[in-house]
């Protein structure tokens, strides 16, 4: 791990605010927990897992979250955030053609995926094993992806196909779900970016079938 990973906040006096200090704390613990789920597992991490890796006291920690739970939700949803607006971002003109569109969008998630492994386990494998609300967040996050795709489809246009565009959507978001989870868990999340073509193949597929 870098040692410039989680910097150390300055000592004695310094410029920062009581707010930047708490945000740096805050992200610090992000960072934490969701590193040592990667290697540990979610059952098997504990608080002061997460407070060794960070270098945070127990006090600092409880002032930011109630447990382990909170902390691992809050760092889920910050990722998820993350990754719709990169997906909508990736999107690009409205324009071009929705396969160009999607082609983009996949790249840039599978990308981010393998390049930061320890999120992707973290949030696509271990998130099954951290309770009901977990798995509840996963799902939303999965839905607003799909949604994402339903409205690179269907943006411009009156939908005349036969199947739902939120259907498509929802089809693609669980094959990519499934694929990329698959290889993940496998310990070959480097290789996600391979995927890629074959989700625009299928994607396209669904188009003209509809």
């Amino acid at each position: 791990m870098p040692q410039d990973k989680f910097p150390t906040l300055p000592r004695g006096h310094h410029h920062l605010s009581r707010d930047e200090v708490g945000a740096a704390q805050r992200t610090r613990l992000l960072l934490a927990v969701v590193e040592v789920v990667a290697e540990r597992g979610y059952a098997a991490c504990t608080v002061g897992d997460v407070l060794g890796r960070a270098h945070i006291s127990r006090q600092t920690f409880y002032e930011h979250f109630t447990n382990k739970e909170d902390c691992f939700l809050a760092a889920f949803d910050q990722a998820a955030d993350l990754l719709i607006a990169r997906m909508e971002a990736a999107l690009g003109p409205a324009s071009d053609p929705v396969l160009v569109r999607l082609d983009r969008v996949f790249e840039n998630y599978l990308r981010g995926l393998a390049a930061t492994p320890e999120l992707a386990r973290a949030l696509l494998v271990e998130v099954y094993g951290a309770g009901r609300e977990a798995v509840a967040r996963r799902l939303a996050a999965q839905e607003r992806f799909a949604v994402t795709i339903a409205d690179a489809i269907t943006v411009g246009q009156r939908w005349r196909g036969g199947l739902d565009p939120h259907f498509i959507g929802r089809a693609v978001i669980g094959a990519v779900s499934a694929l990329v989870t698959a290889r993940i868990e496998a310990g070959a999340g480097a290789t996600v970016p391979e995927l890629r073509a074959e989700l625009v193949a299928f994607v396209g597929a669904l188009l003209e079938n509809t």
